[in-house]
């Protein structure tokens, strides 16, 4: 090998890597466009059922049934804007305005009050005080800050919505109309003779996505109107936003149901300070936990087996330690898109490995 080769070989290398970064940062500046195909893509598979439905069952052409789904989506969502987020916004005007300071200080009263409750000396509750500074407490480490923060920053997203909203709509009718586009675009970069294993691989991921996500908007809709029937019940302040917000924590697998359970009985709790511990706060808690535990009862039992085990065939085992592994791994967005993720790159080891022991047994139900 002499120094020509040598140089040459650097040369090739320092160019693929320089390649890798430019595309790197060229996908990290249109990461607002990869959103929106994102979300355009989640819209295709979820509307897709009902695109098929006109087509084969009603006869209808393509892109009229495409139209009709379409526009069922968007009634869909105007109804929903129409109804919740003026109230949402609303609510979470109120709740984001919340005062840090005096939440800690309520959090802290809440605490002495448990600690008096379970009959604790008052001389010991002082000295907790004075070792923990009284604003160090077990309020720092929750960091309640990031509640409000968190409602800003969802009622801005909200605000500025429509600057993309038109865009993922039109992106979604050409995915929907267009079902081969994205087909098309993957087939470009494949070798012919896999072509077929391909095409089978993608409808058979789309088949099992559509379901999931469909599935998925049913959990978060059923969670919703467990926790609002709860708060409105118990007469609980900014109740509509906080049942959403807990609702959606429930799209990360595990953890999330665990924040928002926290969240509900906290503000629970400190919405009726002042009141007597163990007639009013404690009783209310009590029936939140409840109803928490009927909403998490009711998606253990019913929801998510709908989903993981009929919609992407997978056991719910094997779905924890996926989900485990992704967020050990890449944290809570790991979490999220594990079980996607995981159903796709099954399909296609079943595709092109289905020789294979390992895959046999772990596609086995697909």
């Amino acid at each position: 090998m002499n120094a020509r080769t040598i140089s040459q070989g650097i040369l090739r290398s320092v160019g693929i890597i320089l390649g890798i970064v430019l595309l790197l940062y060229f996908l990290w500046k249109i990461q607002s466009v990869i959103a929106y195909l994102a979300i355009a893509a989640v819209i295709a598979l979820i509307g897709r059922p009902v695109v098929l439905f006109l087509r084969r069952k009603l006869k209808l052409p393509n892109t009229l049934a495409v139209i009709i789904t379409m526009a069922l989506m968007i009634s869909v969502l105007g109804g929903i804007i129409a109804l919740f987020v003026p109230l949402l916004t609303e609510q979470g005007k109120n709740l984001s305005l919340l005062d840090i300071n005096q939440l800690e200080q309520n959090l802290n009263s809440l605490h002495q009050q448990i600690v008096n409750f379970i009959g604790t000396a008052p001389n010991v509750v002082d000295e907790i005080i004075e070792e923990t500074d009284f604003e160090k407490t077990i309020v720092d480490s929750l960091n309640v800050g990031f509640i409000p923060n968190f409602l800003n920053s969802f009622l801005d997203v909200l605000s500025t919505a429509s600057i993309g909203l038109f865009s993922v709509l039109f992106i979604s009718f050409f995915f929907l109309k267009d079902s081969n586009l994205f087909q098309s675009g993957i087939l470009a970069f494949v070798n012919e003779n896999n072509e077929g294993k391909t095409v089978n691989s993608i409808d058979k991921i789309n088949n099992l996505l559509s379901r999931y996500f469909v599935g998925l908007l049913l959990q978060i809709f059923i969670l919703f109107v467990i926790y609002t029937i709860t708060l409105l019940i118990l007469d609980i302040e900014n109740a509509i936003v906080i049942a959403f917000l807990c609702a959606l924590f429930n799209i990360i697998p595990y953890v999330g149901p665990i924040i928002g359970g926290v969240i509900m009985v906290v503000l629970t709790m400190t919405s009726n300070l002042g009141m007597d511990f163990s007639t009013v706060i404690l009783p209310k808690a009590g029936y939140v936990l409840i109803g928490l535990l009927i909403g998490q009862l009711v998606d253990n039992f019913f929801s998510q087996p709908l989903i993981f085990s009929n919609s992407v065939k997978s056991h719910p085992l094997e779905i924890f330690l996926i989900i485990i592994i992704a967020g050990l791994l890449f944290g809570v967005v790991g979490m999220i898109v594990a079980v996607p993720g995981y159903t796709a790159i099954k399909v296609i080891l079943k595709e092109f490995l289905s020789e294979n022991k390992l895959v046999k047994s772990l596609t086995k139900s697909l």
